[in-house]
């Protein structure tokens, strides 16, 4: 029996394991996220934490202006959503609806670390019902916690997140994943100017490419300043020129 014939049903269905033990939806909902041609970093440093993406706008009529991937969810916590985008922006919508319901709920603010846990849970809701489907986005989220300082998390589509001091999704995610590690090893203490580049120098290396500020999309959250906060276009020239100057 081909291999082919094997598989075939199960991947029409989301709840239904195959004979090989696999989820066929779910893991197409991983390769949605590769196929939207984004690349998406996150590192955390001693005392800061960075996520930066690419800016792509799809045609030259839109207004540059109202594409974006990166989203304020909190004050103190934001997030680069790499996949399709109505999954995204949907997924943006409940996780601030899911952190103004804990603040209301308990008087103080979620913390990086239960939000992406609430998320992942629902995510994970969302492979076990046969009128849902895995949303094709992955979230990677950053923040300040008064306890526990910089906060890096990333959930997927199978409901699964974890805490991470380096971390990527999107295209040519595993070249990053490599470069990241490369870089890493032995240097955790990163200082926030170094958080900046490792994250910019990981989206240029992997993807080869010389970008413009206008071509990316970097927030940062650091201890002086714990608010999240999306760089200019300004500022990220500047990290550019500084990064240049470096090499």
């Amino acid at each position: 029996m081909s291999n082919r014939s094997a598989t075939a049903g199960y991947d029409r269905h989301i709840t239904v394991f195959s004979t090989e033990g696999r989820l066929f939806q779910v893991e197409y909902a991983f390769k949605a996220i590769s196929n939207a041609g984004l690349t998406s970093v996150g590192v955390r440093g001693k005392d800061s934490v960075v996520i930066a993406t690419q800016k792509k706008v799809p045609d030259k009529l839109i207004d540059a202006s109202t594409v974006t991937h990166v989203f304020q969810i909190t004050p103190l916590i934001g997030c680069v959503m790499t996949g399709l985008d109505p999954d995204g922006r949907n997924q943006v919508m409940r996780a601030r609806g899911e952190a103004a319901e804990f603040k209301y709920k308990y008087g103080y603010d979620i913390t990086p670390d239960l939000l992406a846990k609430r998320m992942a849970n629902l995510n994970q809701v969302c492979t076990q019902k046969a009128f849902m489907r895995p949303l094709g986005v992955s979230m990677i989220l950053i923040g300040w916690d008064d306890e526990r300082g910089p906060q890096l998390f990333k959930t997927d589509p199978a409901g699964y997140f974890a805490g991470y001091r380096a971390t990527a999704a999107g295209a040519k995610h595993q070249e990053a994943f490599n470069y990241l590690e490369k870089k890493l090893k032995g240097n955790e203490q990163l200082s926030t100017d170094d958080t900046v580049e490792l994250a910019i120098g990981t989206l240029s290396s992997v993807l080869a490419a010389n970008f413009k500020a206008q071509d990316l999309e970097v927030a940062i959250v650091t201890k002086d300043n714990p608010k999240f906060r999306v760089l200019t276009v300004d500022e990220i020239d500047a990290e550019l020129t500084r990064i240049a100057e470096r090499d």
